[in-house]
């Protein structure tokens, strides 16, 4: 007898821990799932910026942009400047990649670093990296493409800056099928 109340005791004890550990994970789910009062603070914010007109950037001029002097964060990978505002949990101040911001990312990619040391206060030509972390940059830059805006270019020492607004009323009598051979 005592074998039995033994046995239905185990199996008693099993689902009632089992429900326990159940309710637990859900509590934890529901606790990292709940919306935070400043990330509808964030969306809101970021939703009153219009998009950002396609210019040239000297490594000065991008500097601004690191979500501390003005809310929008660019960052530069492989010469082209990508506004990444959207991911300002990622890149903005306090974020585990906020020493790109504003910046040229490249060498801190390419080298999987996120050490402020990559990353340089002047031009970087990236003419010391090797074969693997040339191919590391491109990579990223194709994944800045596919989730960000390309609002310009980062330009060179001596070069000038590029008239888009030009460029675009040019665009304007084009069909989409010219625009595209373009």
């Amino acid at each position: 007898m005592s074998t039995f109340l033994s046995s239905l005791s185990d199996y008693i004890t099993l689902p009632v821990l089992v429900g326990l550990l159940i309710g637990v994970v859900l509590v934890i789910i529901k606790i990292l799932l709940t919306k935070k009062p400043e990330d509808d603070e964030f969306v809101s914010k970021h939703e009153e910026l219009p998009p950002m007109p396609k210019r040239d950037f000297t490594v000065t001029e991008l500097r601004h942009y690191n979500g501390i002097n003005d809310p929008r964060i660019l960052i530069a990978v492989n010469g082209k400047v990508f506004d990444v505002t959207s991911g300002k949990q990622n890149y903005g101040p306090n974020g585990p990649y906020s020493v790109f911001a504003g910046r040229d990312a490249s060498r801190g990619l390419g080298m999987f670093s996120i050490d402020a040391s990559t990353v340089k206060d002047d031009y970087d030509d990236l003419s010391d990296l090797n074969s693997m972390q040339m191919d590391s940059v491109l990579e990223w830059e194709m994944q800045f493409r596919d989730k960000y805006a390309c609002v310009g270019k980062l330009l060179k020492p001596g070069e000038k800056h590029c008239n888009y607004k030009a460029e675009e009323s040019e665009d304007e009598g084009k069909t989409e099928s010219e625009k595209k051979s373009d």
